[in-house]
């Protein structure tokens, strides 16, 4: 975390939490009053209405006229509803709210996996808004499908998706790349005393290999880039 948000911890009135456990201690040691959020998941419960609790709670403490900060793990703007929600609601009800960048999962995948954005270009999408809407897909960059343990559930409600629905997203890859493929199950490490998961292995065997929710899928370009001439010749005349 960056000395700015550390700073806003110290000085808030009212710190929720929603990350690790072990975080939340470390963060009670910043702020004598630090409340975890993370009582509101349960298991079978539809996720938007433990987001609307969360943001309830937070803006009640604001109505009360309190300093108030959200600490979410990772950047709090990525793959994180409530924080958006929450500064909407603030700033059309007149308070001022603002967020702080954090380092993502997508920041640490990049130094994990040493893939340069740059090289190919990054497709990322969630799994399931990957499967149930049309997207142009590009197989010279990388694909990086986020949340993939949850592919394919309508339900909003899972922690891991079923085999049956995995195979519906593995019939979707196999239309774009070969079943040898070699692709990469990555997990960030959440603690210090954690390790990266970057497994390698054939596309094929996806819709069978074991999965946690916080894995992501990162699939390499499949084929070369190709050039285009047309534009390649325009530019060389001017």
């Amino acid at each position: 975390m960056s000395a700015r948000c550390r700073s806003h911890i110290e000085h808030a009135q009212v710190v929720f939490t929603n990350c690790h456990p072990l975080m939340e201690a470390w963060i009670s040691t910043m702020n004598a009053d630090v409340r975890s959020l993370q009582h509101l998941y349960e298991e079978g419960k539809d996720r938007r209405d433990t987001y609307q609790e969360m943001i309830a709670l937070i803006m009640e403490q604001l109505r009360r006229n309190k300093r108030v900060v959200g600490a979410f793990y990772g950047h709090p703007g990525v793959f994180a509803q409530v924080p958006h929600h929450a500064i909407a609601q603030a700033r059309k009800e007149g308070f001022s709210a603002s967020m702080e960048p954090g380092i993502s999962a997508e920041d640490c995948l990049y130094a994990d996996l040493g893939i340069d954005p740059g090289a190919f270009g990054c497709q990322h999408f969630e799994t399931s808004q990957f499967m149930i809407y049309q997207r142009q897909l590009d197989t010279a960059g990388y694909l990086i499908l986020w949340q993939v343990a949850l592919a394919g559930d309508l339900s909003i409600s899972k922690r891991v998706s079923s085999s049956a629905q995995r195979r519906v997203l593995l019939d979707l890859l196999l239309e774009h790349y070969p079943a040898e493929h070699e692709v990469i199950l990555y997990e960030c490490p959440t603690l210090i005393t954690d390790t990266v998961r970057q497994d390698r292995v054939r596309l094929d065997t996806l819709a069978d290999i074991a999965l946690s929710p916080v894995t992501t899928l990162v699939l390499p370009p499949a084929q070369r880039l190709v050039r285009n001439q047309r534009v390649i010749d325009k530019l060389m005349q001017l």
